[in-house]
C-alpha cells in the first residue's frame, strides 16, 4: 500500500476529515471530571516518541491516560469495518491496534502505567480509577509535597538548604 487511497465517495472524504485526532467528547468529559478532582495534566503529549502521543498524562506520577474511540481503535465490543473497501480498512484498523499494544509496551519498559478508557466507558468511574491510579503511585511528589506543605513553607524549606 503506497500513500494513501482515495476516499470511496465524497461524502466519506468530507467526514473523515471531520474526525477529531484530539479534544474528542469522551476525552473533553473525563478531563473536565479529573480536572475537578484537583489532578493537574498535560493534554496530546509524546512521551515515547513525537508521533505517539497521548490523551492526558501526569508526568510526575508517570501515569498515561488514552481515551479510545470504539471504531478508530478495534473496541471487541463496538468497532466494526467498513464494508466499503473493506481490506483496506481491516489492514489499518489491524495496524491500530498493533501500534496500541507496542505503545503500551513501551511505556512499560520506560516505567510508565497506561490507563485505556473506551469511548463507551462510565466516564465518572473512570475518572475514579485514574485518580486512584495517580494519587497512588510513589513518584507523585508534588500532591504529596502540597497536602503537607503550602507553597511559601517549601520555598522557604528550600531557601534554608
Amino acid at each position: 500500500m503506497t500513500g494513501r487511497p482515495k476516499a470511496s465517495s465524497p461524502a466519506v472524504r468530507e467526514q473523515m476529515q471531520r474526525q477529531r485526532r484530539r479534544d474528542t467528547g469522551p476525552e473533553r468529559l473525563l478531563r473536565g471530571e479529573i480536572w475537578s478532582r484537583g489532578l493537574r495534566y498535560r493534554i496530546d503529549f509524546p512521551i515515547i516518541d513525537r508521533r505517539r502521543r497521548h490523551d492526558i498524562v501526569f508526568t510526575r506520577a508517570k501515569v498515561v491516560v488514552d481515551v479510545r474511540g470504539c471504531f478508530w481503535h478495534g473496541c471487541s465490543d463496538h468497532g466494526t469495518i467498513p464494508k466499503s473497501n473493506w481490506e483496506r480498512w481491516s489492514e489499518k484498523l489491524e495496524a491500530n491496534r498493533r501500534r496500541d499494544a507496542d505503545t503500551v509496551h513501551k511505556l512499560e519498559e520506560a516505567g510508565w502505567l497506561t490507563l485505556v478508557v473506551w469511548e463507551h466507558d462510565d466516564l465518572v468511574a473512570a475518572a475514579d480509577e485514574v485518580e486512584a491510579l495517580v494519587r497512588s503511585r510513589p513518584e507523585n511528589i508534588e500532591s504529596q509535597r502540597s497536602t503537607v506543605l503550602n507553597r511559601k513553607e517549601v520555598q522557604l524549606w528550600q531557601s534554608m538548604w
